[in-house]
């Protein structure tokens, strides 16, 4: 990518930043406060957030920008917890309630169920190495530096393995919902 591409990118994420992530800071630092982290851990921790929205590729696979940064919060506050000598024991508690304060309804909490079940399936049939690279980076929250250096490869080949399995996950995610279709058409078309 030439640099007019690179800055461009950079701006565009620059501006997706300001407009989807930044109004929820205040809300984010609230609940990092429940943790009982101290000022100046919290704003690491909200640097750091901010860190990795910069080094993102794009943003376009961010479908709620809030839950992003509550998740990317929680993942790096998890972690500077479990490194910490001393810890609250309400911390931990608390971490088991570090949500989005937007409480999903019992149906959206048993279709993101549903949905993770059936990621975990499409990732199953992922390659064991671009599955382990995958389950790391996306569920478990390892940047690609840290599973470049887990695993004793390069980050370029932790990006190509995620950039590879993701796309199978979402082209196996588009079938299934195209043989959902196709097959509640046939219903239809039975029925009538």
């Amino acid at each position: 990518m030439d640099h007019t591409g690179r800055f461009e990118r950079r701006h565009a994420i620059a501006l997706w930043v300001a407009r989807e992530i930044l109004p929820h800071e205040s809300a984010v630092r609230a609940l990092l406060r429940r943790l009982r982290l101290l000022p100046q851990d919290i704003d690491e921790v909200i640097q750091d957030c901010y860190c990795r929205f910069a080094m993102l590729e794009d943003v376009d696979h961010i479908e709620r920008p809030r839950t992003y940064f509550f998740s990317a919060a929680r993942n790096i506050a998890g972690r500077r917890l479990r490194r910490a000598k001393i810890v609250p024991i309400d911390s931990h508690v608390a971490m088991d309630l570090f949500e989005d304060s937007e409480l999903p309804s019992p149906e959206q909490v048993a279709g993101g169920r549903l949905d993770f079940l059936r990621m975990r399936h499409f990732m199953d049939a992922l390659p064991e190495r671009c599955r382990r690279i995958v389950e790391l980076r996306k569920i478990e929250g390892w940047s690609q530096k840290e599973i470049a250096a887990h695993l004793g490869i390069t980050e370029k080949a932790v990006e190509k393995q995620v950039w590879i399995g993701v796309k199978a996950i979402q082209r196996a995610w588009r079938e299934a919902d195209a043989a959902v279709s196709e097959r509640l058409a046939a219903i239809e078309a039975g029925g009538q």
